[in-house]
């Protein structure tokens, strides 16, 4: 007499799942906010209590006091992850002024200012006078994106800004102008603060903390350009120079625009004979006046 046949039965998906022995057993995150979402409906004194919620989808607990540390550490991770996975392998930082008007718009500052006081009439003209630099800015921003170098898989020197007007919008213009991407790091300020419109979107990083931004300008960068501006630009521009100076950073190229302009404002060789800074350290950045210049100097520091 024949042995009845057995009928193989097809494993679910859901029963393959169960035996993968790479399959996770801790739901996702993702998915656990959904399950915290469907518990919230059931509306009881205890589901309706703050403290109730899931931590990280509590925004009044993560904004307290105590939370720095997490928030510093956030801030340092959402952007590392966004331009790794964007395949940002080096930067080209540009800082500079966001009060320098673009040269198409110069004529037009002039004429408003006719009739300004003679000491606002002069700030106005001088801040004009610079607009040679949002040109040169973006030439420069052009020219390393048109290169388009790609490295261990990686693309480098793409541009990054501080996000901004002025200097920092004609650094995004030129890239975006070469048909490439670049970052913007903005910064959230009391006054209103927008990226500009050349910034790439999913490029455009925002920063609560300014010493985060600071890292993030920093971490990538394979050559620094320098424009004429004020406190943030000095800021930025001294802490790169001590970073160097102490050997916590190795060198790079700092290309400073505006020789006249920085003679002006600081004087460097004082300060070495002064005997607080060593006259090598004057070397640690290059004067330029051309985005011509500045992509040779990065050129024959790299050997592109």
């Amino acid at each position: 007499m024949m042995a009845p046949r057995t009928i193989a039965r097809v494993m679910t998906e859901e029963e393959k799942q169960k035996r993968d022995l790479a399959d996770r057993k801790f739901y996702p995150a993702q998915q656990e906010a959904q399950f915290e979402k469907k518990g919230l409906e059931k509306h009881t004194p205890q589901t309706e209590h703050p403290s109730y919620k899931l931590a990280f989808q509590d925004k009044d607990f993560l904004l307290r006091e105590e939370l720095r540390p997490v928030r510093f550490q956030l801030e340092l991770l959402k952007p590392e992850m966004i331009l790794d996975e964007a395949g940002v392998g080096s930067t080209l930082v540009m800082y500079g002024s966001a009060r320098i008007p673009p040269p198409e718009a110069a004529e037009e500052a002039l004429e408003g200012a006719k009739d300004l006081p003679e000491d606002e009439r002069k700030v106005v003209e001088s801040l004009v006078a610079k607009s040679k630099y949002y040109a040169e800015a973006m030439k420069l921003a052009k020219m390393a994106t048109e290169k388009s170098i790609i490295e261990d898989g990686k693309r480098q020197f793409v541009v990054c800004s501080g996000g901004g007007p002025s200097i920092m919008e004609a650094a995004n213009r030129g890239a975006s102008e070469a048909g490439g991407e670049s970052i913007g790091l903005n910064i959230i300020l009391p006054h209103e603060q927008a990226p500009n419109q050349y910034v790439t979107p999913y490029l455009s990083l925002n920063f609560h903390y300014f010493a985060l931004r600071k890292m993030h300008f920093l971490l990538r960068a394979r050559a620094v350009a320098v424009f004429p501006g004020g406190f943030g630009t000095f800021d930025e521009f001294f802490e790169l120079l001590t970073l160097i100076q102490t050997g916590k950073m190795k060198p790079m190229p700092i290309l400073l625009f505006g020789e006249d302009f920085w003679k002006r404002v600081v004087n460097f060789e004082a300060i070495a004979e002064e005997g607080t800074i060593s006259k090598k350290d004057l070397d640690l950045f290059r004067w330029c006046e051309t985005a011509e210049d500045a992509w040779q100097h990065i050129s024959n520091f790299y050997g592109l």
